[in-house]
Protein backbone atom coordinates (compact mmCIF):
# COMPACT_ATOMS: atom_id res chain seq x y z
CA UNK A 1 0.00 0.00 0.00
CA UNK A 2 1.55 3.24 -0.85
CA UNK A 3 2.56 5.70 2.34
CA UNK A 4 0.99 8.51 0.77
CA UNK A 5 -2.66 6.64 1.05
CA UNK A 6 -1.47 4.81 4.73
CA UNK A 7 -0.62 8.86 5.87
CA UNK A 8 -4.36 9.99 4.38
CA UNK A 9 -5.81 6.93 6.74
CA UNK A 10 -3.93 7.71 9.84
CA UNK A 11 -4.33 11.40 9.51
CA UNK A 12 -8.19 10.96 9.35
CA UNK A 13 -8.41 8.08 11.87
CA UNK A 14 -6.75 11.47 14.04
CA UNK A 15 -9.22 13.92 12.71
CA UNK A 16 -12.04 11.32 13.47
CA UNK A 17 -10.99 10.99 17.59
CA UNK A 18 -9.82 14.35 17.83
CA UNK A 19 -13.83 15.52 16.48
CA UNK A 20 -15.40 12.42 18.70
CA UNK A 21 -13.26 13.57 21.71
CA UNK A 22 -13.69 17.04 21.48
CA UNK A 23 -17.36 17.40 20.58
CA UNK A 24 -20.62 18.22 23.14
CA UNK A 25 -21.15 14.94 24.72
CA UNK A 26 -24.57 16.44 26.27
CA UNK A 27 -26.32 14.72 23.25
CA UNK A 28 -24.81 11.67 23.80
CA UNK A 29 -27.05 8.70 25.08
CA UNK A 30 -25.98 7.59 27.91
CA UNK A 31 -24.83 3.87 28.31
CA UNK A 32 -24.69 2.01 31.54
CA UNK A 33 -21.96 0.04 31.26
CA UNK A 34 -18.83 0.30 33.68
CA UNK A 35 -15.62 1.73 32.41
CA UNK A 36 -17.10 2.16 28.66
CA UNK A 37 -15.17 5.73 28.69
CA UNK A 38 -11.49 4.02 29.62
CA UNK A 39 -12.42 1.38 26.69
CA UNK A 40 -13.06 3.40 24.29
CA UNK A 41 -10.24 5.24 24.96
CA UNK A 42 -8.17 2.09 24.90
CA UNK A 43 -9.77 1.37 21.59
CA UNK A 44 -8.89 4.78 19.86
CA UNK A 45 -5.16 4.74 21.16
CA UNK A 46 -4.80 1.42 19.67
CA UNK A 47 -6.25 2.59 15.95
CA UNK A 48 -4.46 5.66 16.26
CA UNK A 49 -1.07 3.80 17.19
CA UNK A 50 -1.51 1.14 14.59
CA UNK A 51 -2.68 3.55 11.78
CA UNK A 52 0.52 5.67 12.42
CA UNK A 53 2.87 2.57 12.84
CA UNK A 54 1.84 1.23 9.32
CA UNK A 55 2.74 5.01 7.94
CA UNK A 56 5.78 5.04 9.50
CA UNK A 57 7.45 1.58 8.88
CA UNK A 58 6.36 2.53 5.26
CA UNK A 59 8.29 5.60 5.36
CA UNK A 60 10.80 4.75 7.23
CA UNK A 61 11.49 1.84 4.75
CA UNK A 62 10.64 -1.26 6.94
CA UNK A 63 14.20 -1.84 7.97
CA UNK A 64 14.48 -3.77 10.87
CA UNK A 65 16.25 -1.37 12.86
CA UNK A 66 13.66 1.11 11.64
CA UNK A 67 11.06 -0.99 12.19
CA UNK A 68 11.22 -0.07 16.13
CA UNK A 69 11.65 3.24 15.71
CA UNK A 70 7.95 3.38 13.93
CA UNK A 71 7.41 1.87 17.32
CA UNK A 72 8.76 4.03 19.16
CA UNK A 73 7.62 7.11 17.29
CA UNK A 74 3.67 6.06 16.98
CA UNK A 75 3.60 5.20 20.80
CA UNK A 76 4.90 8.71 21.54
CA UNK A 77 2.94 10.49 19.26
CA UNK A 78 -0.50 8.72 20.56
CA UNK A 79 0.63 9.44 24.15
CA UNK A 80 1.09 13.22 23.29
CA UNK A 81 -1.89 12.73 21.51
CA UNK A 82 -3.97 11.56 24.33
CA UNK A 83 -2.67 13.99 26.58
CA UNK A 84 -2.96 17.06 23.89
CA UNK A 85 -6.71 15.93 23.84
CA UNK A 86 -7.03 15.46 27.51
CA UNK A 87 -5.65 19.63 27.77
CA UNK A 88 -8.47 20.43 24.87
CA UNK A 89 -10.81 19.20 26.60
CA UNK A 90 -10.78 20.91 29.67
CA UNK A 91 -9.59 23.84 28.02
CA UNK A 92 -12.16 24.23 25.23
CA UNK A 93 -15.77 21.90 26.07
CA UNK A 94 -18.05 22.48 28.84
CA UNK A 95 -19.23 19.06 28.61
CA UNK A 96 -15.58 17.39 29.10
CA UNK A 97 -13.32 17.41 31.58
CA UNK A 98 -9.36 16.06 31.54
CA UNK A 99 -8.91 12.69 33.19
CA UNK A 100 -5.53 10.80 34.17
CA UNK A 101 -7.23 7.85 33.96
CA UNK A 102 -8.02 8.48 30.19
CA UNK A 103 -4.73 9.29 29.51
CA UNK A 104 -3.36 6.27 31.16
CA UNK A 105 -6.15 4.60 29.21
CA UNK A 106 -4.65 5.69 25.86
CA UNK A 107 -1.50 4.75 27.19
CA UNK A 108 -2.22 1.39 27.66
CA UNK A 109 -4.05 1.39 23.87
CA UNK A 110 -0.97 2.42 22.22
CA UNK A 111 1.08 0.25 24.15
CA UNK A 112 -1.21 -2.75 22.95
CA UNK A 113 -0.68 -1.72 19.98
CA UNK A 114 2.69 -1.90 19.49
CA UNK A 115 2.72 -4.96 21.42
CA UNK A 116 0.50 -6.34 18.71
CA UNK A 117 2.57 -4.84 15.95
CA UNK A 118 5.46 -6.67 16.90
CA UNK A 119 3.65 -9.79 17.16
CA UNK A 120 1.77 -9.79 13.83
CA UNK A 121 4.89 -8.14 12.22
CA UNK A 122 4.57 -10.63 9.30
CA UNK A 123 1.33 -9.71 8.52
CA UNK A 124 1.83 -6.44 8.92
CA UNK A 125 4.75 -6.17 6.40
CA UNK A 126 2.50 -7.69 3.90
CA UNK A 127 0.59 -3.85 3.90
Amino acid sequence: MPKQLLLIWAIICSGIIAYLCLTDSSNLPAVNFPSLDKIVHFCFHFGFTISWILFFKKELKGKEADDYKAYLISFIFSVFFGITIEILQNALTVTRAADISDVLANALGAFMAVFSAIAFKKQIDKI
